[in-house]
């Protein structure tokens, strides 16, 4: 039993120290005039837009690039976040 609770201790300190990890990591994703950086804690880091789409004409069309870019940075990031926990799940004992 106390064995058992080493393990989740050690799990819950990896999972900290992968934590930290992860928001070292960006993922930069350039879409349709629009450059979104998010780290791995799926945070915005920056967020730049061409200014050729910050015309009032252009509102509905910068919205749309925002979003898509926006949403792909996060799936960037999500796949960042899961190659990393397969790397540190694949390093526990009796999980390999």
């Amino acid at each position: 039993m106390f064995s058992k609770l080493k393990q989740y201790k050690d799990m819950a300190k990896q999972a900290k120290e992968m934590q930290g990890k992860l928001s070292q990591e960006t993922a930069t994703i350039q879409s349709h005039g629009v450059n979104i950086v998010i780290d791995g804690n799926q945070e915005i880091l920056a967020c730049e837009i061409d200014a050729n789409l910050v015309v009032p004409e252009k509102k509905a069309e910068l919205e749309k690039a925002v979003r898509e870019a926006a949403n792909d940075a996060i799936k960037k990031s999500q796949r960042l976040m899961a190659d990393s926990m397969k790397k540190a799940v694949l390093g526990l004992p009796g999980m390999s």
